[in-house]
């Protein structure tokens, strides 16, 4: 009798799913925003106080890669680093004790962005909704390229994540040395830092001494074409004409929020 033996084939890439990460950064308190007594300042700066008491050094967060064919879209949990800062009885007709200790609380940005990606054509989709009041809004798009890592450095070194066999590189970021671990056994190219995608792969682990992401699941699953679809009735912009727009809703909303403040406005 002849005894066949069969070898076990490994499962197939999958091509809908979703990579799961851990991520971690550093607060920098100059990047924060306050506003204290209707000014913006920055924590520890001249006449400003510190950090509000209790701010964690580091933010924890969750963000995921959601694929389809060849499209996926990002999704975070990641917090705003706006606060205002009040105290207790600020204006007229308010409750509490006037005078009382300050308080901080962590103000949403008066827009939504979302992340898109072609993966067969290295290209990154952002879209972003600036909400002009509780009725209206207008929704950009724009388009770039997938950025590649400068001094990408290989290594020898090999380690398994999320059931993945990973290689090992260096690469440098705004003058920071990061570690990268990714794999070449999934069928897209990808890093959860953009600036950071190798030439080819899915990074699945990435880290420096400001941040960190690990992938902590690698999923196969249904997922609709629709959910990684960028909307079609965006207003195509440029990339620059998009930060521009951001930095100016941002700067109207500080006004905003500034002009709201009790006291402010007031002969």
């Amino acid at each position: 009798m002849v005894s066949l033996q069969t070898t076990a084939q490994p499962a197939a890439p999958p091509t809908a799913g979703k990579i799961t990460y851990e991520g971690m950064r550093r607060i920098d308190p100059s990047q924060m925003r306050m506003v204290v007594n209707g000014q913006e300042v920055r924590p520890g700066s001249a006449g400003a106080p510190d950090a509000p008491e209790g701010m964690p050094d580091v933010l924890s967060f969750t963000q995921k890669l959601v694929f389809a064919g060849t499209m996926a879209k990002e999704e975070r949990d990641r917090p705003q680093n706006m606060m205002r800062r009040s105290r207790d009885g600020d204006g007229a007709g308010s409750s509490g004790n006037a005078g009382g200790p300050p308080r901080a609380m962590r103000m949403g940005a008066p827009f939504e962005q979302q992340t898109y990606l072609d993966l067969a054509n290295k290209t990154r989709i952002d879209v972003m909704t600036v909400k002009r009041d509780s009725t209206s809004q207008t929704t950009y798009r724009s388009e770039k390229p997938m950025p590649t890592a400068s001094d990408w450095q290989t290594s020898e070194k090999t380690k398994k994540i999320a059931g993945y066999t990973c290689h090992k590189a260096t690469a440098t970021r705004r003058k920071e040395t990061y570690t990268v671990w990714y794999t070449t056994d999934l069928p897209f190219t990808y890093s959860p830092v953009a600036d950071l995608t190798p030439p080819t792969g899915v990074v699945l682990q990435i880290e420096s001494d400001s941040e960190s992401f690990k992938a902590t699941a690698v999923s196969s699953e249904a997922v609709a074409a629709t959910a990684v679809q960028p909307p079609t009735d965006a207003k195509v912009i440029t990339a620059d004409e998009m930060e521009q727009i951001r930095r100016k809703t941002m700067a109207d909303f500080r006004q905003k929020m500034m002009s709201s403040m009790p006291g402010m406005g007031r002969n």
